[in-house]
């Protein structure tokens, strides 16, 4: 462990990200009858692992109380996850086991399925990115009959997985105890969205859902809701980029503020929100434990963005907004005053490209002047080329008041540049009294030769460690 800058630790083997070397993993081996206690063992993001993993396994019963097996991006080999799958016998107590990122896994995930022993005490599975087959969806329904323990699943970033989504659905049932539920871009379709509905009414204790980049699950939802609405617990829904159509958002309208304890709801990226946003976004009112809301990129008209600033007034949690991509609120960021008078715990505020105005940043910094936005850690302003630079002189003037300001962004979009204005001093100005202050994005401002010499010498001169994306 010294050899590798890490501190030895009787309960903890991290080798993560350590170069190790195939005579690496072999030493490895040969230590583990010393380590008697170890619980967790995390050797990710080291490519040389994958075909030694077996020097490793055969020595695994001398840990018999190992509860967290990390492998992620170690180019496993269907060797390796054969070896994998004969350990589990001899590590009764394993709770976690992350295989994500080993492409070579897809079409092999068998190998381990037929081994593992039933009532296996496994509570976190992750395969994220295994290139996974609808072969490997049926041996992943295998492993839900002998998990009986699961708590968290997640299979995203898996395309082809989607095929056998309905198998795997049926199988959901003999983990009730299932709180995370990670589908992310796994090619699920509107049969497997109508498969996974049914199996919700077995999971009652679910947390987290996410079913998102999902694109062609669009206009499944009006058929595929009938038990969404029974996940009490829910406190996440992801739902961005699913190509959600009018008919869906009619049917969500109804059913997501039924949900009680969601906390983060994500529906960015679907288009038609904004076109039949209205009912939904005015019934946000029903769920005061909202923490996070994002529906950037939605098309969001004057109307819809109004039932949103009026349901936001009864958020009084809210800590993370984001509003990017929809052009309305330019011009119009007043009409959320009265919601971001009362959002004491919001902490991010994204309006990038939203076409902001001059007098939308004065709003800004007359809230906080006023007591308001105390908490706000991250603000991104990027991609709003229409702000004067007398807006943004006046913004940098008042920007000291945002004392724990952690990142700020007001760079221009890809395609322009522009001249930094005289504004540039009120900003160096400004920095200095933000002692938060740790990330700054400018690109596409040109600075003068004067000015990147100022700028460079910033940190030097005021002590400081702010990282300077220009």
């Amino acid at each position: 462990m010294q050899k590798l800058g890490k501190k030895p630790n009787s309960e903890n083997l991290d080798l993560n990200n350590c170069a190790l070397s195939a005579a690496d993993v072999t030493e490895l081996a040969s230590l583990l009858p010393f380590l008697p206690e170890l619980k967790e063992i995390s050797l990710s993001w080291n490519g040389c692992v994958g075909g030694t993993l077996k020097a490793l396994t055969v020595h695994l019963h001398h840990v018999n109380l190992l509860k967290v097996l990390r492998l992620n991006n170690c180019r496993l080999t269907a060797e390796d996850v054969t070896s994998l799958g004969e350990a589990f016998e001899v590590i009764p107590q394993l709770e976690e086991l992350d295989l994500s990122w080993n492409s070579n896994i897809g079409g092999k995930l068998s190998l381990l399925t037929k081994k593992l022993p039933k009532g296996c005490k496994l509570k976190i599975l992750k395969i994220t990115d295994c290139n996974l087959t609808a072969k490997d969806g049926e041996s992943l329904a295998e492993i839900l009959n002998v998990v009986p323990n699961l708590e968290v699943l997640d299979l995203s970033i898996n395309k082809h997985i989607g095929c056998s989504m309905k198998v795997i659905a049926q199988d959901l049932k003999n983990v009730p105890g299932l709180k995370e539920l990670n589908l992310h871009m796994c090619g699920l379709k509107q049969d497997s969205l109508q498969g996974l509905d049914t199996a919700l009414q077995h999971l009652a204790e679910l947390r987290k859902l996410d079913l998102s980049c999902n694109k062609e699950i669009g206009g499944g939802f009006k058929d595929s809701t009938a038990h969404l609405a029974s996940l009490k617990n829910l406190e996440v829904l992801d739902l961005h980029q699913c190509c959600v159509t009018e008919e869906d958002m009619t049917v969500l309208s109804q059913v997501i503020p039924l949900l009680s304890s969601l906390q983060e709801l994500n529906l960015s990226s679907n288009k038609n929100v904004g076109v039949s946003s209205d009912p939904l976004l005015g019934r946000l009112r029903f769920l005061p434990k909202l923490k996070s809301v994002a529906i950037s990129n939605c098309g969001l008209s004057e109307e819809s963005f109004s039932s949103l600033a009026e349901a936001a007034l009864h958020l009084p949690e809210l800590e993370i907004l984001d509003l990017s991509w929809n052009k309305c609120v330019g011009g119009n960021l007043k009409l959320l005053l009265g919601a971001l008078k009362l959002a004491t715990e919001i902490q991010v505020l994204r309006l990038s490209s939203c076409n902001l105005v001059a007098e939308d940043l004065a709003l800004l910094t007359l809230l906080t002047r006023d007591g308001h936005l105390g908490r706000l850690r991250k603000l991104d302003l990027s991609y709003n080329n229409n702000i004067s630079d007398q807006g943004w002189s006046v913004f940098c003037q008042g920007l000291a008041v945002f004392k724990e300001l952690s990142e700020l962004d007001v760079s221009l979009r890809p395609s322009s540049c522009r001249d930094c204005g005289e504004w540039f001093g009120e900003l160096l100005a400004a920095l200095t009294k933000l002692p938060a202050l740790a990330e700054l994005g400018m690109q596409r401002w040109v600075l003068s030769e004067w000015q990147q010499k100022r700028l460079e010498s910033f940190n030097q001169d005021n002590k400081r460690n702010i990282r300077f994306d220009c």
